[in-house]
């Protein structure tokens, strides 16, 4: 479009319910008074290219046969964590234009006597509302003050699951043009791999505004979630348990193997060499006989978690 300027559509979706007292996984506190001219940088969607070019060439064209619907969301918590990877997160902006990206990593907050998470204790608050919602409702909460992170609520009291990496599939461009209105002038260009490695960097890539609290996966117009037919479900053996990250503050919380990811992904956030050997050993010693895994004593001395 030589000679005209680009423009930003802006949001079909504009405020932000609740309040913004928050906090970070780690605890720290989050300053209320965040600008909203600075949260509404990521409500926006670029129309550098058309919905014509950018509505999936990837997926079968009936997407509502792809798209995951409400029972899909009505596992505990950690299972839900594990049954998201894989699954493909899809933005539809204003103009018609689609962003895709699919989940390689999870972190599960089971709530109750979860420390680390904001509803440990059972304590419902303005702004945890949503754990507390049918499973499949979107819990977005703000860090910092002007960062974003989004979770999908599960079965179990005040149990969501945070989205922390995608791999981006569909609209690169326009999500390196919304993160890098976020970055400094003259940054270096970002990698695909960079664009939606960290769960406020997903948020801001996807254009995933704060009014999207609340909101059912399963049914909204703007947001949801699909299965991808030309891939396979993850295995248990792709699957890597590693502790949570942020939350050290936490005690014995800050241990639990909640953070799931999938093996040898380029976007994943943060890799643990470690747990992904225990889990490679974990997955080699399930599938042994039983006669194989006994102690001189005759006893089985493999620990199932």
């Amino acid at each position: 479009m030589a000679g005209r300027k680009r423009k930003l559509l802006a949001s079909a979706v504009t405020s932000a319910p609740g309040k913004a007292v928050n906090k970070h996984e780690n605890g720290a506190a989050i300053k209320p008074e965040a600008s909203s001219a600075k949260l509404k940088k990521s409500s926006q969607c670029e129309g550098a290219q058309s919905a014509e070019t950018e509505r999936s060439h990837y997926f079968i064209k009936n997407e509502l046969q792809h798209r995951q619907r409400k029972d899909f969301f009505h596992l505990s918590c950690i299972r839900l964590a594990k049954a998201l990877l894989g699954k493909v997160l899809v933005r539809r902006c204003a103009d018609g234009t689609e962003l895709r990206g699919r989940i390689v990593e999870t972190e599960a907050y089971p709530g109750g006597e979860d420390k680390a998470s904001h509803s440990a204790g059972g304590k419902r608050t303005e702004r945890n509302t949503a754990m507390f919602m049918e499973p499949g409702t979107i819990y977005v909460y703000p860090i910092y003050g002007i960062y974003l992170c989004m979770n999908v609520s599960s079965e179990g009291e005040g149990a969501a699951v945070l989205l922390r990496s995608l791999e981006p599939l569909q609209g690169q461009p326009i999500m390196r043009q919304l993160r890098a209105a976020r970055r400094k002038e003259g940054a270096r260009p970002l990698k695909d791999k960079e664009l939606c490695n960290g769960p406020s960097k997903l948020c801001q890539a996807l254009d995933i505004p704060r009014c999207f609290d609340r909101r059912d996966l399963a049914a909204d117009p703007e947001v949801w979630l699909e299965r991808d037919p030309n891939t396979n479900p993850a295995e248990p053996h792709d699957i890597v348990s590693a502790p949570r990250i942020g939350i050290e503050s936490h005690g014995e919380w800050a241990t639990k193997p909640w953070r799931f990811y999938l093996r040898g992904h380029s976007c994943v956030s943060v890799v643990n060499k470690e747990a992904e050997r225990q889990s490679l050993c974990g997955n080699e010693m399930r599938n042994l006989a039983p006669s194989d895994v006994q102690s001189d004593t005759g006893q089985h001395n493999v620990k199932r978690t």
